[in-house]
């Protein structure tokens, strides 16, 4: 498509600017950008109640209308975690290790940026910010490609980006957003060999699934996030009850909010009951397995396909497990790799735990709701990734490098 080819180009230039481009230069921008969307609060909410308006009007679920929703609050966490990055460690130039060879070589190796990254996301207007603003401080260029439904708040936020990088002396092409938001252009984008070095896709898994099997570009795979809370037979089940509901209700549309509870059959008849009562007050719709049911008769039963869903919604699924290597099973079978949680007191069994179950994040007496850039101090994220080559978890600047090795001598020849 003619206009990724032109943004392509544009990227390319733009990210030879930035690779070499200094610390200052780049916070300056940041900063500048943190400051233009405090400024201009009033016209990105203004673009994304357009986009919220068609969202209902086409039927989209309250779970994405959420994920789409911009207010003050938002706004201002995003300039936060622009202001975070900007104060964060630059990454470009970091000696990764050095070492002599016997023959004299000094062999260094560096951190260098990746070079344009492309990303395709969905209803998620913020990560149009994340996105740019880790790109930038990591000394790359990017091309953003937006669903549909976010697209008038995309434009927005990336109108306001562009700018600010002029004003900061740095090519406006080094964030660039695809205007069109076709399947097409998508698909174009994943093969874009020519110009990107590095496409993430960023939403649902049939998003993720179609870059991982359409792309020609190098794809880092971000995951879907069908997370687990193990409730073991040591639990304090009065700190259980807070991060179940905090992990499912808090905000129940994001990717690391819980999805399944695993209660050991020790505990069931104490805990269930209690729990599922202060799910159900807040709405939560509870879908269980056979024990599950006959102790809350309120759940509805579960089918197979159950277990592997991610809901983004007030849903969760419930099982009652014989044992702590039960849940590790099941979690492993039907987890998404992305985060899981035990609540136990017993040292041996977290121990257990964390080293047996297969995920980017694995937590002992928290919420997988921290799973998160921000709540890791990166400022923001790139994407939370699932798989194991490159990155793993929320990526955040260091994620956005690879290495170049920087080999001096003094007339050495083989």
């Amino acid at each position: 498509m003619e206009e990724l080819i032109l943004k392509g180009k544009a990227a390319k230039l733009a990210a030879s600017i930035l690779a070499t481009a200094g610390t200052d230069a780049k916070n300056t921008a940041l900063y500048k950008i943190a400051e233009a969307f405090s400024a201009n609060s009033e016209y990105i909410i203004a673009e994304n109640q357009k986009d919220i308006a068609a969202a209902r009007q086409n039927g989209i679920s309250e779970g994405l209308i959420d994920r789409l929703t911009l207010n003050d609050v938002r706004i201002s966490a995003m300039s936060e975690g622009i202001r975070q990055i900007a104060e964060l460690p630059d990454p470009i130039g970091e000696v990764v290790g050095e070492f002599k060879r016997p023959n004299g070589l000094h062999i260094g190796e560096t951190r260098v940026p990746l070079g344009v990254v492309g990303i395709i996301y969905e209803a998620r207007p913020n990560v149009t910010a994340d996105a740019a603003a880790l790109c930038i401080k990591s000394g790359n260029a990017c091309i953003l490609r937006c669903g549909k439904e976010a697209h008038k708040s995309a434009m927005a936020i990336a109108r306001i980006i562009r700018e600010s990088l002029a004003a900061a002396g740095l090519p406006s092409d080094c964030v660039n957003l695809v205007e069109n938001t076709s399947r097409d252009s998508a698909l174009a984008l994943m093969k874009l060999n020519d110009y990107l070095d590095v496409i993430i896709p960023r939403g649902g898994a049939g998003l993720i699934r179609s870059v991982v099997e359409n792309a020609t570009v190098p794809a880092i795979e971000t995951g879907t996030g069908n997370c687990h809370v193990f409730i073991d037979e040591s639990a304090d089940l009065e700190m259980a009850k807070n991060i179940v509901i905090n992990a499912k209700t808090s905000r129940p549309s994001v990717c690391n909010a819980e999805e399944k509870l695993l209660v050991h059959q020790n505990v069931a008849e104490t805990f269930l009951p209690e729990i599922l009562g202060a799910l159900t007050e807040k709405s939560v719709e509870i879908i269980g397995d056979e024990a599950v049911c006959k102790i809350f008769p309120h759940a509805t039963a579960a089918t197979e396909e159950d277990w592997g869903t991610e809901y983004l919604d007030l849903k969760i699924g419930v099982k009652v497990v014989d044992d702590l290597e039960a849940a590790i099973v099941h979690i492993n079978q039907y987890g998404s790799r992305h985060s899981e949680a035990i609540i136990t007191e017993s040292y041996k069994n977290s121990q257990r735990f964390l080293e047996a179950v297969d995920a980017a994040a694995v937590y002992v007496n928290a919420s997988t709701r921290f799973t998160d850039g921000f709540e890791f101090g990166f400022g923001a994220e790139i994407g939370i990734s699932t798989q194991k080559i490159h990155a793993r978890g929320p990526m955040g600047l260091k994620a956005l490098t690879t290495t170049k090795y920087i080999i001096r001598g003094n007339g050495q020849i083989r």
